[in-house]
């Protein structure tokens, strides 16, 4: 069983991607054959500045790396080093209907949050369906909101398929209902897009003051305090045991507790969450020959496989 996964490069990598995508990727690599890319070329429908994107890219695989990904056992790379899968993007975009790409919400979503309406935005599920088919995944885990690019990627291999043959393997959604929605520092849903990330890998004194800065309400030390209601408490359940959790509702519940309290426990349950990375974080930075040779095998590796459905494609089109 083939696993694809892919990240974006478009910011630091934050809390909400390791609990969504990353550690979902790690633990992907005892069930299958994990496939996992950074996808730099999708960035370029927000991020123009060429020096952070690169920076961002080396970060990420950084990170990933850190974070337990084994290049090992698992195919990582970076998306525009296989340029095989541009040519595939044309091919898929002569049979995609614009029906179908107007019928897409991330198009309109990204539009409302200002990122400029370009032709690379409105095509960018035709890119996605590309990174997917490009390598005969099975699997491709995504959370709810994002469910409907692999629905869009299955009907346009679907098309093609009819129109040339039986040439793309039909992946299937992973949809993880084990995550709800990780709230930001503003209670919003983590996204770079608000810039309200708790990044993993800052500086102790940056994460710190991050944390510090999530929304609470005024509710004086003294009173009892909801904690179903508070975005300190929110995250913090999400990684601390379930006793550790009990404990910090109770203390909410009984007063005085204050918020600043609970900022500083989900600090210090955030630096031995990621304790062990953090350290590892540290050896990778100071090695990037090392990163530079683990990209430059995995693209070697993603090219390969991409070359052998690139000539089926070729040749069912009349390409080669």
């Amino acid at each position: 069983m083939r696993i694809l996964s892919g990240i974006q490069p478009s910011g630091r990598l934050h809390i909400g991607n390791y609990l969504g995508m990353i550690r979902p990727m790690v633990e992907s690599q005892q069930r299958g054959e994990l496939f996992c890319f950074i996808a730099n070329m999708h960035s370029l429908t927000s991020v123009t500045d060429s020096a952070l994107l690169r920076s961002n890219t080396d970060e990420a695989i950084i990170d990933l790396l850190a974070l337990g990904i084994d290049p090992e056992k698992s195919l990582l790379w970076v998306q525009s080093d296989v340029p095989e899968v541009a040519e595939l993007t044309w091919y898929l975009n002569c049979v995609t209907p614009m029906g179908l790409l107007q019928r897409c919400h991330s198009y309109k979503d990204k539009v409302a949050k200002g990122i400029p309406a370009s032709s690379g935005l409105f095509t960018y599920p035709v890119l996605m369906a590309a990174d997917i088919l490009m390598y005969d995944s099975n699997i491709v885990p995504v959370g709810k909101d994002q469910k409907q690019h692999v629905e869009v990627t299955r009907d346009i291999a679907i098309k093609f398929n009819t129109q040339y043959g039986d040439t793309f393997v039909l992946p299937e959604p992973e949809i993880r209902d084990d995550i709800a929605v990780i709230p930001g520092i503003d209670g919003q849903k983590m996204s770079k897009s608000y810039d309200n990330t708790i990044e993993m890998f800052l500086p102790q004194k940056q994460l710190r003051k991050k944390i510090m800065s999530i929304v609470t309400d005024s509710t004086p030390v003294e009173e009892p305090k909801d904690p179903d209601n508070n975005n300190v408490y929110a995250i913090y359940k999400l990684f601390a045991a379930a006793e550790e959790t009990a404990a910090m509702a109770e203390n909410y519940r009984k007063g005085g507790y204050g918020y600043g309290d609970a900022k500083k426990a989900l600090y210090e349950l955030l630096l031995d969450h990621f304790a062990e990375a953090r350290k590892k974080r540290e050896e990778l930075e100071s090695d990037l020959g090392f990163i530079r040779e683990i990209r430059g095998k995995g693209a070697d590796k993603a090219r390969a496989v991409a070359a052998g459905v690139l000539d089926r494609v070729r040749k069912v089109t009349g390409m080669s």
